[in-house]
């Protein structure tokens, strides 16, 4: 872990970024027992490459992410952004104007190391930078939910069978600062 810098992302990483992704999002969908969904992959993976252009295009402004690099391999990516028409749409608007912590994956070969905290850490120092002060992570992935509950306890909503039956998903309500004081 010593030699893992975390970074803003730049326009020279959207290559090796997206490659990344491709990964590491197929690898969650087979992990999830749910590998079968191609479409649901390839959109999974092109939403997140607008993400990146968005980032860049907006200067951080509508998408902001960070990635961790071992040398000059992609390991780790999270980003923050203003809540989407999703969430707007799963809690009847009641989470509008709160920033969206997503785009959250480790390489396989990296998980369970506390990168993810670390990433978590680092967006969440940003978010409090910039006197954000609540956040809201959503998750489909069981793998993914089983981590989530540990971090952040009960999530606020909890759509039951929501992608098929025991495809739940789960969205969390956090509180900056309260969430840095306990990383």
């Amino acid at each position: 872990m010593n030699n893992i810098k975390i970074k803003r992302l730049k326009q020279d990483d959207i290559i090796s970024v997206n490659e990344f992704l491709r990964y590491v999002i197929s690898d969650t969908f087979e992990k999830d027992g749910i590998g079968y969904l191609k479409d649901e992959i390839a959109d999974e993976v092109e939403e997140k490459k607008r993400y990146l252009v968005s980032d860049i295009e907006s200067m951080g402004k509508d998408h902001f992410f960070l990635i961790a690099k071992d040398a000059s391999k992609v390991i780790g990516t999270i980003e923050y952004s203003p809540n989407d028409k999703f969430i707007s749409s799963c809690t009847n608007g009641k989470l509008n104007g709160i920033a969206k912590v997503g785009t959250i994956y480790i390489h396989p070969d990296y998980q369970r190391m506390g990168l993810g905290s670390r990433l978590i850490k680092l967006i969440l120092l940003e978010l409090d930078k910039k006197n954000i002060n609540e956040f809201c992570l959503d998750s489909g992935f069981k793998s993914a939910q089983k981590i989530w509950f540990k971090m952040f306890g009960k999530p606020e909503y909890h759509l039951k069978d929501f992608w098929n039956e025991g495809g739940d998903h789960m969205i969390w309500r956090n509180k900056t600062k309260e969430v840095l004081t306990e990383l």
